[in-house]
């Protein structure tokens, strides 16, 4: 599923860069529970091996997309989707 089917299910709207509406991302997401608060949205969903994922979306920021990923044992990983192609990151907590 791309980002841009994302965007559809939950209704949400505003301007993202290209290679983030076409980006691939994990369908669990689609099943997650969905809050918005102010201008941002999160969508979060825990699997059955007892991940949590987290989606945050944040039109018109530096870094429109993160995802988080909590792990049974606490840890925590990710990535940040930039303004551009090449300013994507992995990161180790939020």
């Amino acid at each position: 599923m791309i980002f841009k089917d994302i965007l559809n299910h939950f209704d949400i709207s505003g301007e993202f860069p290209e290679y983030i509406v076409d980006q691939s991302f994990n369908d669990v997401f689609l099943d997650g529970n969905f809050s918005k608060i102010d201008d941002a949205y999160k969508i979060e969903i825990t699997t059955r091996q007892d991940v949590t994922h987290q989606m945050f979306i944040r039109p018109g920021d530096d870094y429109p997309v993160v995802i988080m990923s909590r792990l049974p044992n606490g840890s925590l990983n990710g990535m940040k989707f930039g303004l551009t192609e090449d300013d994507v990151s992995y990161i180790n907590e939020l």
